[in-house]
């Protein structure tokens, strides 16, 4: 079944390429999801998060190299509705976002976003960004820290004191670890509604980030901004496909937050 699933999703993509041949890729902010490089993520036992250091090189170079494809920071008025534009993302706070990605990133003059989950900083058997790590990534050129959450747990399942718990103390924790303010967050498992959303505005956070599969328009909550899954086994042309909106159409496998 997963392989008959790639077969018809990939098949569909294609399909939507063609359609679009000689058109110029969605407008909009375009957030790209990534997870490791070049290590084994936490718990994907699918094997779709930790992307191959060679491949990622291939991917930031394409984006580097589309003339149609602005790269940016992500920030709440990065939408434009006569350009694409991409922001770089990771989740959780990989060791290898700061010595696998970003020199990458760095030489490509790419900004990236790191999510953090501040109790992955305290893991030591873990392979993720230590407090002095996170300080050392945020020194960098064009580099985010954003916060994944306290303890990494689906924030729509908690009441109201441990879902304020959750956003305030990642934020302070982050904060102190990266020397500077945070203000973004990438909901973790995707999980957000209006009250957790309402949340993170009373918490001091101004971008929030979930899982569902679209671009942004200008007119989109900068608190529920989808995202573009970048997966391992994701090649070059599927790359190039997922920046130009032909994926788009996966949005139908999770429901719309800001709705």
């Amino acid at each position: 079944m997963p392989r008959l699933r790639r077969i018809v999703t990939r098949s569909i993509a294609e399909l939507t390429a063609l359609a679009r041949f000689g058109r110029a890729p969605r407008a909009g902010l375009r957030v790209l999801m990534y997870h490791s490089v070049g290590s084994v993520a936490t718990g994907d036992a699918l094997g779709i998060y930790g992307i191959a250091p060679d491949l990622f090189v291939q991917h930031m170079t394409a984006l580097a190299a589309h003339a149609d494809v602005a790269p940016v920071a992500l920030v709440a008025d990065a939408a434009s509705p006569q350009r694409t534009r991409v922001a770089v993302t990771f989740d959780d706070g990989y060791r290898d976002n700061l010595y696998r990605a970003a020199p990458v990133l760095q030489r490509l003059r790419i900004p990236f976003t790191v999510f953090v989950c501040a109790g992955f900083m305290r893991d030591p058997a873990g392979n993720f960004l230590t407090p002095a790590e996170v300080r050392e990534l945020a020194a960098l050129p064009g580099v985010t820290i954003g916060s994944h959450g306290a303890t990494h747990a689906p924030l729509t399942g908690l009441d109201d004191n441990a879902l304020r718990n959750e956003l305030e103390s990642s934020k302070a924790e982050l904060e102190d670890a990266a020397g500077c303010a945070v203000n973004a967050i990438s909901y973790p498992h995707g999980a957000v509604d209006r009250r957790v959303r309402d949340a993170a505005a009373a918490a001091g956070y101004t971008i929030g980030t979930c899982s569902r599969f679209d671009i942004n328009d200008p007119t989109r909550d900068p608190l529920l901004l989808c995202r573009t899954d970048i997966h391992a086994g994701d090649t070059v042309r599927v790359f190039k496909q997922k920046l130009c909106g032909d994926w788009d159409w996966y949005q139908w496998r999770n429901r719309d937050p800001a709705q």
